[in-house]
């Protein structure tokens, strides 16, 4: 039977929707949940540690061992004291879970720096941050599991939106941190990977029981990658109503990267311009 019995995870921007799915679904498999949440309103602004508190309350009425542990996460400083403080409740710390986030659209044209580098604070920074925290104590344990929330608006330039700029930028950031880290850490016991999950919260102003899209069906997806059970690292899996697809870039066969890239050979722009359609591959076909 997979189970977390003994084990702590820590979970930010659990308080509600997807990450408050991630602690129940963990926590029901044996482990202390650590809540983690800023309390912030739909913009990502203010604070309200209640919101980690009454998440926390929730669970243990339910039976589970839960306990909330608040502050911000929006400096390397802040992010060291988080783990400081998520060890000293049981002395260990055996998997983390960066899911804090939020969406923010501005187009082009209006995006401002201020709100650019919120966005990748809470997005590329934190988990950074975070990850290094952790990174001993992982070590000392040989054994650790961190997973990183990216976005299919990202991945994928279909699922592309006018005014995710920011978002965009930061969700492919965070994979490049998974896939870094994933390097790093694989010979400590540490894997490393990230969760593209999509369901129904108030991102999407729902503040009401979803009819599809739950939470509740991503997080079994993201309790394996945060389990004993996971032996895999460096990868992005897909979860979005009770489906799961795990994804990562792969380098085609026989490459040698970066003096053979078995591709179309040119010389001059005309050349590049006349095989474009040769150059440009989808799904291992000419567009």
């Amino acid at each position: 039977m997979m189970n977390f019995e003994g084990q702590v995870a820590l979970i930010t921007g659990s308080g509600r929707g997807l990450g408050l799915a991630y602690a129940r679904c963990i926590g029901q498999l044996g482990a202390k949940v650590l809540i983690q949440d800023l309390g912030a309103d739909i913009n990502g602004d203010g604070q309200d540690p209640q919101v980690a508190e009454r998440a926390a309350e929730q669970l243990r009425l339910e039976g589970l061992k839960a306990e909330a542990i608040c502050g911000t996460i929006s400096s390397r400083d802040a992010c060291h004291d988080l783990i400081t403080r998520a060890l000293k409740i049981d002395q260990r710390l055996d998997a983390l879970v960066h899911n804090a986030g939020w969406v923010g659209y501005e187009n082009i044209e209006a995006l401002q720096e201020h709100s650019f580098d919120r966005m990748i604070a809470v997005t590329v920074k934190a988990p950074l941050w975070l990850a290094q925290a952790s990174w001993p104590i992982f070590k000392a344990a040989n054994y650790g599991r961190i997973v990183i929330t990216t976005s299919c608006r990202a991945l994928f330039p279909h699922y592309a939106q006018n005014g995710l700029t920011s978002y965009a930028a930061a969700k492919m950031a965070a994979v490049g941190l998974v896939n870094v880290l994933a390097c790093e850490g694989k010979q400590h016991g540490i894997l490393v990977n990230a969760i593209s999950p999509v369901a129904k919260t108030r991102m999407w102003g729902i503040n009401t029981a979803p009819d599809e899209l739950r939470p509740s069906e991503v997080a079994p997806g993201l309790a394996y990658l945060a389990s004993p059970h996971c032996a895999d690292t460096g990868w992005i899996l897909r979860a979005a109503n009770g489906q799961f697809h795990a994804t990562r870039a792969q380098e085609a066969a026989h490459v040698d990267y970066p003096r053979n890239l078995r591709a179309i050979h040119a010389t001059t722009m005309n050349e590049v311009a006349a095989n474009w359609s040769k150059i440009a591959i989808v799904n291992g076909e000419p567009r």
